[in-house]
């Protein structure tokens, strides 16, 4: 890639009230820059039904990674229902609902107030120093290599992400997988909260 001289947009505050902007700022660059594979980030689904109407899952590899199966707690299985799982999936979207990659055994330990793990920590200052989104996008790229979700590493992708609810983080990452993660490369932020 040349020199760019991109447009970033910064959101006054984080949150679900960005997320049609933040997919179309998605879409402008996956366009711009000839980019199939796009990762979401979406708990509850809404994220996922979104990127559906924006992005058309026959011509993008979209991947929703939602959190992991009693990611919630041990009573509650999935947060999204079976029905919406289905759909998601019959749209053509691939959906990823597995450890995530800054989670896992360290969060479980943090939540029972044990000490920090490296690893969450590393989580906690990437979402202090920059913002959560960001955090999360850096997260959900790694897990979806992870998952072998990505076709070829040497491609760029589009990752979209938020703070707690909906999408107001866009990045454009070079993926690397967790054994890997030294060479993931957040090659450019194309929109975040302030």
């Amino acid at each position: 890639m040349v020199d760019l001289n991109l447009e970033v947009t910064y959101f006054e505050k984080g949150g679900p009230q960005n997320t049609d902007k933040a997919l179309e700022i998605a879409k402008k660059y996956a366009d711009q820059f000839g980019i199939k594979d796009i990762v979401i980030a979406s708990t509850t689904g809404t994220n996922a039904e979104k990127a559906a109407e924006i992005f058309n899952p026959k011509d993008y590899n979209i991947m929703i990674v939602t959190h992991a199966y009693y990611f919630v707690n041990s009573t509650t299985r999935h947060e999204y229902s079976e029905e919406k799982l289905n759909r998601l999936k019959e749209l053509g979207l691939k959906l990823h609902s597995g450890t995530h990659a800054m989670s896992g055994i360290e969060r479980g330990l943090r939540l029972k107030k044990e000490p920090w793990q490296f690893v969450d920590l590393l989580a906690k200052m990437l979402g202090y120093h920059f913002s959560q989104g960001v955090k999360v996008c850096i997260e959900i790229s790694a897990t979806i290599c992870d998952a072998g979700l990505i076709p070829d590493l040497e491609r760029d992708i589009i990752a979209v992400a938020g703070t707690g609810r909906g999408a107001d983080t866009v990045c454009l990452i070079k993926p690397a997988p967790t054994s890997d993660f030294k060479n993931l490369r957040v090659k450019a932020i194309f929109a975040k909260p302030l």
